[in-house]
C-alpha cells in the first residue's frame, strides 16, 4: 500500500507501511538509527507477502521517513511510537514482534506493556539497556565532557553517518532499563545473536534470558556473525525463525 502516516499530538509524523494478511501481524522494528527499509525488514516484508501474511513495518521519529529531529528521541518517545503506529493499524490482531538491536529493546517494552497481545518475540542482536550497559560504561573524558557543555556527540560508526548520543537518550534509557531483575515477558521468545558481535556483545543475550519470565526462550547463536546478521545465510536463518513462530501459532 506504500508508505503512510500518522500524526503525533505534538504534529510530528510517523511513517510505516502496512502489508495486509493474515493474523497475527508481524511487526518490525528497526534499530537505532535504522529504518523500514533496512534490509532484513525488507527481507522479512517479501517473505510475509508470499505467504500472505500481516506485516506492520514502521519508522520512529527521527528515523527514515518519520518526521522529528534524530536527536529530540529517546527510548521512551520511540516506544511511544511504536505503540501509536501498532494502535492505529493492527486492530486488536495478536503481533509477533521483530525486534533489531534497539528494536529489540523496544519489542521487549511493549510486549510488557500489552501483554498477552503479544504472541511471540523475534530478537535479533538485542539490545536492552544498552545506554546504561553499553554506552556510559565505555565514555571517556572528551564525550563526557561534550555531554555536559552540547547534550551529545557523534562518535564513529561503520554503518553510516555518525549518529549522536545525546544526553536525553541516556537518562531517559535509565528510565526504561530491564535487566535489573525480572522482565515480565511471558510469550515464547527466540534470540538470534553473532558471537562476532563488535556492539552488542553475546553474553548480553545470556543476561537477558536469566531475566526473563517467560520459560519458553530459545537462543541461538551464529559463531562468526556479526552485530547486523545480513548475509544471505543470516537472512534465510531470520526467515525459518518466523516461519517457525507463524506455524506454531497456526498461520
Amino acid at each position: 500500500m506504500g508508505i503512510a502516516t500518522i500524526s503525533r499530538e505534538d504534529g510530528v509524523t510517523l511513517a510505516y507501511e502496512w502489508l495486509p494478511g493474515a493474523s497475527p501481524v508481524v511487526v518490525f522494528l528497526p534499530g537505532f538509527g535504522s529504518d523500514m527499509g533496512g534490509t532484513k525488514a525488507m527481507v522479512l516484508h517479501a517473505f510475509c507477502a508470499v505467504r500472505g501474511q500481516a506485516m506492520l513495518r514502521l519508522d520512529y521519529s527521527g528515523h527514515g521517513a518519520s518526521g522529528g529531529a534524530f536527536i529530540d528521541g529517546s527510548i521512551g518517545i520511540w516506544t511511544d511510537d511504536a505503540a501509536k503506529v501498532i494502535a492505529a493499524t493492527c486492530g486488536a490482531a495478536p503481533l509477533i514482534m521483530v525486534g533489531s538491536s534497539m528494536g529489540g529493546w523496544i519489542g521487549l517494552l511493549l510486549a510488557r506493556q500489552l501483554g498477552a497481545r503479544v504472541a511471540n518475540l523475534l530478537l535479533i542482536a538485542p539490545a536492552p539497556d544498552f545506554t546504561a550497559e553499553l554506552i556510559e560504561p565505555s565514555l571517556g573524558d572528551a564525550q563526557r565532557a561534550a555531554l555536559a557543555r552540547d547534550g551529545q556527540f557523534a562518535p564513529p560508526s561503520e554503518y553510516g553517518p555518525p549518529m549522536p548520543i545525546t544526553a536525553k537518550l541516556l537518562d531517559d534509557g535509565r528510565n526504561h532499563l530491564l535487566l535489573g531483575g525480572p522482565i515480565p515477558v511471558h510469550c515464547p521468545v527466540r534470540i538470534l545473536h553473532g558471537m562476532a558481535d563488535p556492539d552488542v556483545p553475546w553474553q548480553q543475550s545470556l543476561k537477558l534470558i536469566e531475566k526473563l519470565q517467560s520459560q519458553d526462550v530459545q537462543v541461538v547463536f551464529i559463531k562468526d556473525g556479526d552485530h547486523r546478521l545480513s548475509r544471505e545465510a543470516d537472512l534465510r536463518l531470520l526467515e525459518r525463525s518466523l516461519a517457525t513462530l507463524l506455524n506454531e501459532n497456526g498461520a
